[in-house]
């Protein structure tokens, strides 16, 4: 198979749908967390410290070992860990339907979560490999499929969890299962994948396509501001994630169920956000489509905590599609900063993803709590004012167009 071939194989594209889908079911199944938090509220008395807490431990359990996994498959290439992961989320999500306890509780989301530890680093590699030089529609395809899968948490408590009840989460271990066949036949293809990526890699290299390193103070500089761009940028959705079905029950008095399916459609926007952010930062760069999605909404955002319910849904759409292509970008643009770190990079920046998303959601937590959900959105409206941050990003060769 030629160069030219592997770029355009119609195999990789295979690859990147069916990675795609992968991600796809492991995060319906995280999302299934936050998706029953309504359910497990009522069912075990908690209040709103306590559900950020169930938050944050998961969020940490997914992030401290990301980075680990990156490193060690870096050294040692895993294509089969991902299949591994898969066992951890299953065993989670089958001790979460049954939990007799807050403590059992905590321990099956740890274990959902280490179970996307694993998962994330090595499938972004596959990614990576995959991608025949378009990285931004390679991430694009491989995290719509995530962020489907966390659109339809919501769906899925609706129609099955409130009607059927906390153990009905048990019936989701089909998904874990058909999740470990794809990822199986995913691993079978990562060497004649990566041997291609390195000839496309070389052969770029001797052409000065590639930008091999950089200096010191660029990559720190760069993964600083990036980190932070992160934190603002999951701080606002995870008040979304953890709050918003509360806010609309709380202000406009819906349902559980009418409001997770505007959960969906908030979560749905996310995923429609980081194609296409993948897709225009392959065209107009990585830099330029930072700056657009993490302050781009800050008009939206502060006239958000003071619009009606059918505005209500149309800004949180507006702000989630401008928001969300904001991941791509930053991971490709990390990646480039550590060109030969892909597995660290996709640890870090997933497990970053993770991380500051539960401690965001255990700081809100305690505001809910303190001064009502209803002031989360209000504090939360002013956070895409941190992108002007995105202004000491140094100005890095990103392959747009490429």
């Amino acid at each position: 198979m030629t160069v030219k071939t592997a770029t355009h194989s119609g195999t990789y594209l295979t690859v990147l749908v069916v990675l795609g889908l992968t991600h796809l079911l492991n995060d319906l199944m995280q999302s299934l967390i936050p998706a029953a938090y309504p359910i497990l509220k009522e069912a075990y008395a908690l209040d709103f410290a306590r559900i950020g807490m169930i938050t944050l431990t998961f969020q940490i359990a997914g992030s401290l070992l990301q980075p680990v996994m990156g490193m060690v498959t870096d050294r040692y290439p895993a294509p089969y860990s991902p299949v591994i992961g898969m066992m951890f989320t299953l065993s989670g999500l089958v001790s979460l339907a049954f939990a007799p306890s807050y403590s059992i509780i905590l321990v099956s989301v740890a274990l959902i979560g280490i179970g996307s530890s694993i998962f994330h680093p090595e499938a972004t590699r596959i990614a990576r490999y995959a991608a025949g030089g378009r990285h931004g529609l390679a991430q694009g395809i491989f995290q719509v499929g995530g962020q489907a899968g966390g659109a339809l948490g919501p769906v899925f408590a609706a129609l099955i969890i409130v009607p059927f009840g906390q153990p009905s989460l048990a019936w989701f271990a089909a998904t874990a299962l058909v999740a470990m066949m794809l990822l199986t036949w995913i691993g079978s293809k990562q060497r004649q994948i990566r041997a291609e990526f390195m000839i496309m890699r070389d052969v770029a290299s001797k052409k000065g396509g590639v930008v091999v390193r950089h200096a010191p103070l660029t990559i720190g500089i760069g993964l600083v501001v990036l980190t932070l761009l992160m934190f603002v940028k999951n701080a606002y959705s995870e008040s979304f994630r953890s709050f918003y079905t509360f806010y609309l029950m709380d202000r406009f008095g819906l349902s559980i169920p009418s409001a997770q399916m505007m959960l969906f459609v908030f979560l749905l926007a996310a995923a429609v956000g980081v194609l296409v952010g993948g897709i225009v930062g392959d065209r107009i760069g990585r830099y330029r489509i930072i700056w657009i999605s993490v302050l781009g909404p800050l008009p939206l955002t502060l006239i958000l905590p003071y619009a009606d319910l059918f505005w209500t849904g149309v800004l949180t759409i507006m702000i989630n599609l401008i928001m969300a292509s904001a991941f791509a970008s930053i991971l490709i643009y990390a990646m480039e900063l550590l060109p030969n770190r892909i597995g660290l990079i996709g640890g870090l920046f997933y497990g970053l993803n993770f991380g500051l998303g539960g401690i965001a959601a255990a700081l809100l937590g305690f505001l809910a709590d303190s001064y009502g959900v209803e002031a989360v959105y209000r504090f939360c409206s002013f956070l895409p004012l941190a992108g002007l941050l995105a202004w000491f990003l140094p100005r890095i060769e990103d392959g747009a167009g490429t």
